[in-house]
């Protein structure tokens, strides 16, 4: 018998590795309805193994040698589900119409899902394979692990098997499955961006067996986010609750294989750039009211939509630094902003990220454009909503009072700096955002007058994010002070208003 301490296998003739496992145990799991990949599992064996077909296997371990080629093929054709993987690791499965669906070896199995992959027409440039098995998988682990212990516990190999561990039924699938898959779609299995998921489930586990009390660790682990190492335990753990006298363990013959279902994904693609706004009538998202659209676009769809249909993904997230009103302009540099693509079909790359900013510029209405759009990663998220709180924001506001502008108005107004102005939520937002008191800071103040008139003027002003322009122009009835109508002592309102720089420490600067 070969040494159970290195279970990783290099040969992919299951014969032999499993005339190297004790003789006496193999046909015992064998004799009790395991397959043939179940029992390489529970001895800890990994590698290309599993990548065989077992059914001759099982006719030379299971039937007399004397037994001629006749009755070795009637055997093979009446191999029964296995008792513990429930026909996953023979690649029997329910299909969507409740078919029973068999596949003769592995190359067959890996077929079915790589044509499924292609049907989605992603990009591949990698893929990692992700496998659900039901709840009641390692319930049958945990009772078949403490039948080996009772019964084969005292012998010396069970001891050296003590050390490796039992390799669970997903990790075995993914050995049986990856060289194949890689080579029908034409790339590596890694940590990719790009996932295959495989979910088997079982009407077994939908009957109770997904409860479990609070002492069986297993279940405490999965409760707490704990779990072992690619999917191994120790051979020696076991349901506390869960015995065998050494006859056989207490498994109940499978009736039906499970469920299966294939689908792919991509974790999302995040795009960050800066949008310039040039139309008083553009939302920065889609706005309906009663049914009935505000504005005539929406700087979310504009861009937005256009990087969904260019990635060819399912769903997109937009999300701003910050918001301007539909009627104000947002200038200058442009206000950062991120949309995550949901499920792209394609792999975009940094010439892809340049063509969609030049479609997105070149529309005819010119409402909107992006500059510095880029691939991000994940972690654009909180960078941006780190930089929200500090940011500050210039505007510039074409301003009327009730009276005529003074020499010492245009003095007082640009003297203050670091200006602390107290803000209860707006009358005009009340329905829909919290009635709240902040404080918010004025760094500075310019006024710059227009020649002809001196009831208007232009102001220039640097605020602290969040800060309400309009209504510490007009003090909102007093809910907003000072204002720039208390410090003159008259009327005051806000004509036009455009964001002309966002200053913001962030990777969209």
């Amino acid at each position: 018998m070969a040494e159970l301490k290195n279970c990783t296998i290099s040969t992919t003739n299951q014969s032999d590795v499993l005339h190297s496992l004790p003789s006496n145990a193999v046909h015992d799991l064998l004799s009790f309805g395991l397959c043939v990949h179940c029992i390489l599992r529970v001895f800890g064996v990994r590698g290309r193994v599993y990548a065989s077909s077992d059914l001759a296997v099982v006719n030379n371990h299971k039937n007399d040698p004397s037994d001629n080629c006749e009755n070795s093929t009637t055997a093979s054709k009446e191999i029964k589900l296995c008792r513990v993987c429930l026909g996953i690791l023979q690649f029997r499965f329910l299909d969507e119409r409740d078919t029973v669906v068999e596949k003769d070896s592995v190359d067959d199995m890996a077929v079915l899902i790589a044509d499924m992959v292609k049907r989605e027409g992603y990009q591949i440039d990698g893929f990692s394979l992700e496998v659900s098995v039901p709840p009641i998988l390692l319930e049958n682990d945990n009772s078949l692990s403490s039948y080996m212990k009772t019964k084969y516990g005292s012998e010396p190999w069970f001891l050296e098997k003590l050390q490796t561990g039992c390799i669970s039924t997903k990790d075995a699938l993914k050995f049986s499955l990856v060289s194949a898959l890689e080579n029908l779609l034409d790339c590596k299995s890694s940590m990719s961006t790009f996932r295959i998921r495989l979910t088997y489930t079982h009407t077994k586990s939908s009957k109770g067996n997904e409860k479990c009390s609070d002492s069986n660790e297993s279940c405490k682990r999965r409760k707490t986010g704990e779990s072992n190492l690619v999917g191994e335990r120790p051979f020696s753990s076991s349901l506390k609750n869960d015995s065998s006298d050494g006859g056989e363990p207490l498994i109940e013959m499978a009736n039906e294989p499970c469920h299966f279902t294939c689908f792919c994904y991509r974790e999302p693609f995040y795009f960050g750039g800066r949008y310039l706004k040039y139309s008083r009538n553009v939302s920065q998202t889609r706005w309906i009211i009663d049914d009935e659209r505000m504005g005539e676009a929406s700087v979310e769809e504009i861009i937005g939509e256009n990087i969904l249909q260019a990635c060819r993904g399912d769903s997109f997230k937009f999300h701003a630094a910050g918001r301007e009103d539909i009627d104000v302009r947002m200038l200058g540099p442009g206000r950062p902003f991120l949309v995550e693509v949901q499920n792209s079909r394609l792999v975009p790359s940094e010439l892809f990220v340049k063509d969609i900013e030049k479609m997105i510029n070149n529309v005819e209405n010119k409402l909107v454009r992006v500059k510095n759009l880029k691939l991000v990663g994940s972690h654009g998220w909180n960078l941006m909503r780190e930089g929200e709180a500090e940011k500050q924001k210039q505007y510039a506001a074409l301003v009327w009072i009730s009276r005529p502008l003074k020499d010492e108005d245009l003095q007082n107004l640009s003297s203050l700096e670091d200006l602390k102005v107290l803000q209860r939520t707006p009358i005009r937002v009340l329905h829909r955002r919290s009635p709240l008191e902040r404080e918010k800071i004025i760094h500075w103040m310019k006024i710059e007058t227009i020649a002809g008139s001196s009831q208007y003027f232009l102001l220039h002003l640097c605020t602290q994010a969040g800060t309400y322009i309009k209504e510490f122009v007009h003090g909102d009835l007093g809910r907003t002070h000072p204002s720039i109508g208390s410090i003159l002592g008259c009327r005051a309102e806000i004509l036009q208003l455009d964001v002309t720089d966002i200053k913001m420490d962030c990777f969209l600067t």
